[in-house]
């Protein structure tokens, strides 16, 4: 089973109704993407640093997956300020870095970091079930709801099903290599798991007809809007009109 390391805990962004907090990241995230003034993009990177405060997920964590995220924001760095035309700041050797071009890979760097923390602070702090549940209260399609369902569930059961088939090649002498024989040998491989998969999902199939499934999912534990809720988004909606006012108003 995939982990789920922010999902236990009892703060007040865990209580949250999850259709709220999927709502609030949603709102968040397309504000922050578009933004480009810095006073703006400053508010929305504190407002993500609060949400992450909020929910106290382990520190070690995120900042693992923030530095998975920023490995590639260092590519924008490397190409972005020699690409892109502009105020030259330094040249090194023929390419020429400008002042527009670190701009923006800086505002890239911090929208994308505002958005990650966001969705670590909102949405990875539920199980990945209760999301699809909130994702189908909010009228998202049934047929993607079951799929990430589907996926979530038996992801897993794939990649044991492929180290299987992977640990029988190498016991039998497989050596990868880079030549004909290791190239048909993977794409047997890839076939035979997907015949596989393809034979579990009917078998799957069937055990849930067999205990009476009428193509619906239930959540065990139904969604309530409190008081506490609707407050919590009516502050995460005033943060975020704000962002757009520090992003527009200065234009108009």
């Amino acid at each position: 089973m995939l982990a789920e390391p922010f999902a236990d805990g009892f703060t007040l962004t865990h209580r949250l109704d999850p259709r709220v907090r999927v709502l609030a990241a949603l709102m968040f995230s397309c504000v922050a993407a578009i933004l480009n003034q810095w006073d703006s993009l400053a508010l929305a990177f504190v407002t993500a640093l609060a949400l992450v405060c909020l929910a106290k997920p382990s520190f070690n964590k995120i900042l693992r997956r923030l530095l998975l995220a920023n490995f590639f924001i260092l590519c924008v760095w490397l190409f972005l300020p020699f690409s892109h035309s502009g105020t030259m700041l330094v040249q090194v050797g023929p390419f020429t870095a400008t002042v527009e071009g670190i701009a923006a890979a800086g505002r890239i760097t911090i929208k994308t970091n505002a958005v990650l923390l966001a969705f670590v602070a909102l949405v990875a702090t539920m199980p990945v079930a209760t999301f699809g549940h909130a994702l189908r209260s909010l009228a998202v399609p049934e047929k993607l709801v079951y799929l990430l369902l589907f996926t979530y569930r038996y992801i897993h059961v794939m990649e044991q099903e492929y180290f299987r088939l992977h640990n029988a090649a190498v016991i039998r002498g497989f050596q990868p290599k880079t030549d004909r024989h290791t190239y048909k040998t993977y794409a047997y491989l890839v076939g035979m798991l997907l015949v596989r998969s393809l034979a579990r999902a009917e078998r799957v199939h069937d055990a849930m007809l067999c205990r009476g499934f009428d193509g619906r999912f239930y959540a065990l534990r139904p969604f309530y809007i409190t008081l506490m809720d609707i407050a919590w988004l009516t502050v995460i909606t005033t943060v975020v009109c704000g962002m757009a006012c520090l992003e527009w108003l200065p234009t108009i």
